[in-house]
This record gives C-alpha cells, structure tokens and sequence, in this order.
C-alpha cells in the first residue's frame, strides 16, 4: 500500500530542494527522517515536515507501522513564482523571480494492494 503526502508553495527553489530529495528514495522512512535530521539545509527541513506526515498519514489512516515504511519516491515539481523588482543602477530595475516548489513524498509497506 501507498501512502502519499504532499506540501505545495515551499518558498525555495525546486533545484535545490530536489538535490536533497534524491538521497532518501529507497531508504527506511524512519531511517530518512533521521539522516535529513543530520543535513544543515532549509531544503531537508522541508522535505523531513513532509516525511513526517507521510509517515502520520501512514499511521492513522491505514493503520500500518512505521518500521515497515519505504520511501518509495520523493520527488519536487516547480510551483509559482513571485516576480519581484529590485532597484539596480542609474535608475533601472532588475528583476528578481523567487521560485517555489511542491514537494512530493510517496511512502510504501512493500505490498502490491
């Protein structure tokens, strides 16, 4: 069984969190909670927020035991982006584009249902 949980509009660009979400696809999901624990990144904090609800999703719908969860995938698509202005040189604006991401945590016991 799967089970999925999903945080959408992280103000962080999607490069840089997908450079973290690479490293916990195949591992235990108790054991991936506790090396992003270990990462000094904004990204593998917010990839752990959405592993942890995963494994409460897990936990109070289905009824399965946390020692039994795989991550399955974890994957990060692009989601708005603010345009903003900053003022540059001899009066012009440069452009700045503050990118989000929706990050996706997809968790399974290892059973085909």
């Amino acid at each position: 069984m799967e089970v999925t949980a999903i945080t959408r509009n992280a103000r962080m660009s999607p490069k840089k969190v997908r450079e973290v979400a690479r490293t916990i696809t195949g591992r235990r999901a108790t054991e991936a909670s506790e090396y992003l624990a270990l990462i000094p990144r904004k990204s593998a904090q917010l990839i752990n927020k959405t592993l942890k609800s995963a494994i409460a999703n897990a936990e109070n719908n289905n009824n399965l035991s946390s020692d039994a969860l795989v991550v399955k995938t974890a994957y990060v698509d692009q989601g708005p982006v603010l345009k903003r202005f900053k003022a540059a040189a001899r009066g012009t604006a440069a452009p700045r584009r503050k990118k989000m991401s929706h990050i996706t945590v997809i968790l399974s016991d290892g059973q085909s249902n």
